[in-house]
């Protein structure tokens, strides 16, 4: 229905092909309709050469309602949305598309990562569960020998019990998985150089050196954001640290972790790993990780996938909805904090 007076911003969808089919259902097309004016079905994949009919809505265009595959806004894009005042994205990180053509021209941003970040932490505790259990050795060894044997012997010394748990960057995924393990017994310790005792305290967790988490953890989990600060954050040094039996979960970015210094230590067996993410992030054919009986190796997958997307969608339509009230976005997205973020 029309609207008598429509006040109602004019936005278009800008991502990669595909991915608006997956990340909104008909009832978020329905809202997105009801809170713009703009054509749901109409997704700009390529701003820096678009098709006459983006182009033209990309003039008109107040606010951009993007995800994965956006295009970069670089100062010549932007210059074909003289109008545009806000980017809502709907998901993770921005680092991908927003540049600092953006932040000159005042746009403003807000992404859906806290929504994002809730798999990837559910995950990450499934997998600190499993791995203190030897749930994936316990499964191999139960399918190899399909026969009676002594499990209390073999996997004497495993359990959850008072285990610590290293968290290793206090980002939104882990200050969710920190929230998620506090019904467990488990003792948490934090690694982040931004996070002092006092707010680590307020968190449940004790704030400690790396190394001394390292040397503490029978799961270390990473969870900073990919900078080149952090590059091989967890390197030979830290992985040195990791008591034997130890398991390290990584569900960040590959780089993170310095793989040439891990593989040793996975192929002898001394350690063992969950992997999400890897450098490069598909590892070569002849990789050891696909093989390896103390490593479980998944394609980036711990993030937002089938409904999961749905989540995000309606994350970033609550925050198109405050932008169309005139209010700003509940979580924003600043230049300040995207430099110690994801």
């Amino acid at each position: 229905m029309p609207h008598a007076t429509d006040n109602r911003p004019k936005a278009l969808l800008a991502m990669a092909p595909g991915i608006a089919e997956r990340l909104l259902a008909e009832h978020h097309r329905t809202r997105l309709a009801a809170l713009t004016r703009t054509d749901p079905r109409l997704v700009g994949h390529d701003l820096a050469a678009p098709t006459p009919e983006v182009a033209a809505a990309l003039a008109e265009a107040e606010v951009l309602f993007t995800c994965w595959g956006a295009t970069p806004l670089t100062a010549e894009v932007l210059a074909a949305a003289p109008r545009l005042r806000a980017v809502v994205h709907a998901a993770g990180s921005v680092k991908h598309h927003i540049t600092d053509a953006c932040w000159e021209r005042g746009i403003a941003v807000t992404s859906a990562a806290a929504a994002n970040a809730l798999p990837v932490a559910e995950y990450t505790v499934a997998a600190v569960l499993f791995a203190n259990k030897r749930v994936l050795h316990s499964a191999r060894r139960y399918r190899e020998l399909r026969a009676d044997h002594d499990w209390l012997d073999e996997l004497d010394g495993t359990g959850n019990y008072r285990r610590t748990v290293g968290i290793v960057g206090a980002s939104r995924i882990g200050r969710r998985v920190i929230e998620l393990l506090r019904p467990f017994d488990l003792d948490v310790t934090l690694y982040d150089p931004y996070v002092g005792a006092e707010e680590a305290a307020a968190l449940g967790v004790r704030s400690a050196s790396l190394a001394q988490v390292c040397a503490d953890s029978s799961v270390l989990s990473v969870h900073a954001p990919q900078l080149p600060a952090t590059h091989h954050l967890i390197g030979a040094e830290q992985l040195a640290l990791l008591p034997d039996g130890a398991t390290l979960i990584n569900t960040a970015r590959g780089s993170l972790v310095d793989e040439d210094a891990l593989l040793p230590e996975l192929v002898s067996g001394r350690l063992h790993a969950v992997l999400d993410v890897t450098e490069p992030e598909l590892p070569s054919p002849q990789s050891p990780l696909y093989d390896l009986p103390n490593v479980l190796l998944t394609p980036h997958v711990a993030g937002s996938l089938g409904n999961e997307l749905h989540r995000m969608a309606d994350q970033s339509l609550d925050e198109l909805e405050r932008f169309a009230r005139g209010l700003p976005f509940a979580d924003p997205v600043t230049p300040g904090a995207l430099r110690h973020s994801a």
